[in-house]
């Protein structure tokens, strides 16, 4: 990754007003953070160190399904990037997902734009779409979820 990719991916948080932005790709790691407060930033290293565990005890969760439906009947499409969130390919065209829309793991669900580029997000799963959680044209980040599928 160059400066350039760097400084475009500060726009884009700028842009999106994002304070935190993680990437790992094939042993590179960047993450930058945005605010008032210095804190220094302490990066891992690939490889686990002698000593120190490989695993850590998981944190607890909190359930993230809404009261009126129990958490085993619904699945999620969550974003696979940062990025803003669109229904649609462009604004004089209605959303690809409406609730009660009937999706297939192919169909697209929705466009991120992310680094000036349009990115179409497929489903991945099939079912009827129950909730769309996220507003067009709001910032998304990475594993937040964008619709509840039945």
């Amino acid at each position: 990754m160059d400066i350039k990719e760097i400084k475009a991916i500060i726009d884009l948080m700028r842009k999106n007003d994002l304070s935190v932005f993680k990437m790992e790709s094939e042993g590179f790691k960047l993450t930058l953070k945005k605010g008032g407060d210095y804190q220094p930033l302490i990066t891992v290293p690939a490889q686990p160190m002698a000593g120190f565990p490989t695993q850590f005890p998981a944190a607890p969760s909190t359930p993230a399904a809404p009261e009126h439906e129990p958490a085993g009947t619904f699945k999620e499409i969550v974003s696979p990037m940062v990025g803003t969130f669109y229904r649609s390919p462009s604004p004089e065209t209605a959303p690809l997902i409406e609730v009660g829309t009937q999706i297939t793991p192919d169909g697209v669900a929705c466009i991120i734009e992310a680094m000036k580029v349009m990115n179409e997000i497929k489903a991945e799963i099939g079912g009827t779409v129950t909730e769309i959680l996220v507003e067009n044209g709001k910032p998304v980040q990475f594993g937040q979820p964008l619709f509840r599928v039945r």
